[in-house]
């Protein structure tokens, strides 16, 4: 059995790691960390874990002495702080937050607004999309799992980005349910300013920009320019990325479709369909896709999946599962609620 504990588990991410996790056949949950918690039954916290978590929040992460493998669900500028320790002492880490994602010290002070305190593992870290970089996942000590939002966006664009179809900038235009938040509540999430309304944010300016601008161009070996503007939307649990981008050659639907089902050939959790569907993937680890072609040359490309799941905590214990050698449907193969 994999030992693994979770740094950072009182948020939604944490909850939402420890429900995966404490089913998980190889895994078994050994510790969860809390400053605000320290020594709380981690059910009283997350009411849904009662009868499958005995837990209580420990302060800080001594007990992982023992584990194989550590989540860290801490905001940014707080893993850098905690991960270089763990690895010294050989436990590999999946970090959930976006301390090691862009694996440039400068493109991260630009965006995050702060120096990063620890180069060597950032230059080393590995992005963690599994259908997209399974073979370094696998032999990885350190593994940063992506946004949501660029998990969403570039699942959806990758295929045309690997094989070279698409030219030119990309435009994406996503919707997130208030869970993207985060748990404290925030004026933009209080249900009277986003129970019927449509609320832009950072736009121009959002981290998940770069990331995904990097994953697109690891996939066409250049650069891609990417405009992104998210969203939320008066719903809890969801991304849907609307993302615009002109073909480089002239292709039949079919075609499109073939080249997309290749691509994706042996990843479970990636469906090609007409029209995603957020009902069909809320509470799963699974990502939807699907496409049309508009005016001259140009496709419109859709996308969507949960964001705490596969756009969080699911996706990290699939990346868990390809660095310890496991199916990577362990422990997360279950269908989307559909309501």
């Amino acid at each position: 059995m994999i030992r693994a504990a979770i740094v950072g588990g009182s948020g939604y991410t944490g909850g939402e790691l420890a429900r995966i996790v404490c089913r998980h056949p190889k895994v078994t949950l050994e510790a969860m960390t809390s400053r605000q918690h320290p020594g709380v039954k981690i059910s009283k916290v997350h009411p849904f874990l009662q009868g499958f978590v005995d837990l209580r929040f420990d302060e800080k992460i001594g007990g992982a002495a023992d584990c194989d493998l550590v989540f860290v669900a801490t905001p940014y500028g707080a893993s850098m702080d905690i991960i270089p320790d763990l690895l010294e002492r050989g436990i590999r880490v999946i970090d959930l937050s976006g301390d090691y994602r862009l694996g440039d010290a400068g493109v991260y002070r630009k965006w995050y607004g702060i120096e990063h305190k620890d180069l060597g593992n950032l230059a080393t870290a590995v992005y963690g999309i599994p259908e997209l970089f399974r073979s370094e996942i696998s032999k990885a000590p350190l593994v940063a799992n992506p946004g949501c939002y660029p998990t969403c966006a570039v699942l959806s664009l990758a295929p045309l980005f690997a094989e070279g179809l698409a030219e030119g900038k990309v435009i994406v235009d996503a919707k997130s349910g208030t869970s993207g938040a985060g748990m404290e509540p925030t004026k933009s999430t209080h249900h009277p300013n986003c129970g019927a309304n449509v609320i832009p944010y950072k736009v121009g300016s959002h981290r998940h920009t770069p990331e995904i601008e990097m994953a697109l161009g690891k996939l066409s070996g250049g650069q891609t320019e990417v405009v992104f503007t998210p969203h939320i939307v008066p719903i809890v649990r969801g991304i849907f990325c609307t993302s615009y981008a002109t073909l480089s050659r002239e292709l039949e639907h079919d075609d499109l479709y073939s080249i997309y089902q290749k691509f994706y050939a042996g990843s479970r959790f990636v469906r090609v369909n007409s029209i995603p569907s957020i009902p069909s993937v809320v509470g799963s680890n699974f990502c939807e896709i699907g496409y049309e072609f508009a005016g001259n040359g140009n496709v419109v490309v859709m996308g969507a999946v949960d964001n705490l799941v596969k756009g969080g905590a699911g996706q990290a214990v699939q990346n868990a599962n390809v660095m310890f050698g496991i199916d990577e449907a362990t422990g997360l193969d279950f269908p989307g609620l559909g309501v």
